[in-house]
């Protein structure tokens, strides 16, 4: 694993590999700032609140989640309209994790600013419907999606839970019990990002722990990849075949002299997928 970008971020989150440009774009949550690069070419775009996930519409639209709301922005421009808000009457709030699903939805996830204990939540944006669909949340990631489109992953962190919702073949809207995938809470590791292959593995972020852990779709472990940031929250799939693996990490509480904040790349790692398109 080699840094990819060395500009070090508080909290890193939401990496994207942008399909049709080819780039990656990925979030400084208490920077406020939208980042991006390709090849050498490194672009940043400063917000005034705070901005976390994104999902892609066009060559020059992205959906982005921010602490109040849900927004179109614009990439050339860097313009920004609201689409609906999210929890913009609680202060506490802010939005975390989020990604787009196969049917062209948008799921993201709340949390308190400080980790209150349940004060985040789980939505979905799907034909212009923002639904709750998990309450009681207090840090939410590791919202991705099975190839065969059978199911949806997330966790909240403090739980060391990582679980699986059956999803509706028709429209990819909950269905049936949502069941425990995996269960980290005997070796006290702590779930963040997440992000599924072609072959249904769940590639999850560690925090923490200073690795990525693939799991097979039955739930075992294959394999451990380590990182050289102690906080890695969010993976993703890109590069021109989609088999580089990204990596968001976290500096917040850790020494500066470090590359803990910095995105990494793992090369030829695992054969990813597209990320899918959201349908505004």
């Amino acid at each position: 694993m080699s840094v990819f970008d060395p500009r070090l971020c508080g909290l890193g989150e939401g990496p994207l590999w942008h399909p049709t440009r080819g780039k990656l774009f990925w979030f400084d949550i208490p920077g406020k700032r939208l980042l991006a690069r390709d090849g050498k070419i490194a672009r940043t775009w400063q917000f005034d609140s705070h901005f976390s996930a994104a999902g892609w519409v066009d060559e020059d639209t992205l959906l982005l989640a921010s602490e109040t709301a849900l927004w179109r922005f614009d990439i050339p421009t860097g313009d920004k309209t609201r689409i609906c808000p999210l929890e913009a009457d609680n202060p506490v709030t802010r939005s975390n994790d989020g990604r787009a699903d196969p049917w062209g939805g948008f799921w993201i996830g709340t949390m308190g600013k400080g980790a209150e204990p349940k004060a985040g939540a789980i939505y979905r944006l799907y034909r212009g419907e923002l639904r709750k669909l998990v309450s009681d949340v207090t840090i939410s990631n590791a919202l991705c999606f099975a190839p065969d489109q059978s199911c949806a992953y997330y966790t909240d962190t403090v739980t060391q839970k990582i679980i699986r919702q059956p999803l509706n073949a028709g429209d990819g809207w909950p269905m049936g019990t949502p069941e425990v995938f995996v269960d980290l809470s005997a070796t006290r590791l702590n779930p963040d990002g997440a992000v599924t292959d072609v072959d249904g593995n769940l590639w999850v972020a560690i925090w923490g722990a200073a690795c990525v852990i693939c799991f097979a779709p039955d739930g075992s472990e294959l394999r451990r990849t380590a990182v050289p940031a102690r906080q890695p929250t969010c993976p993703a799939f890109g590069g021109p075949a989609l088999r580089d693996l990204y990596l968001t990490s976290a500096s917040e509480g850790l020494p500066k002299d470090t590359m803990n904040g910095a995105t990494f790349i793992v090369r030829d790692i695992a054969q990813g997928r597209p990320e899918p398109q959201v349908i505004l």
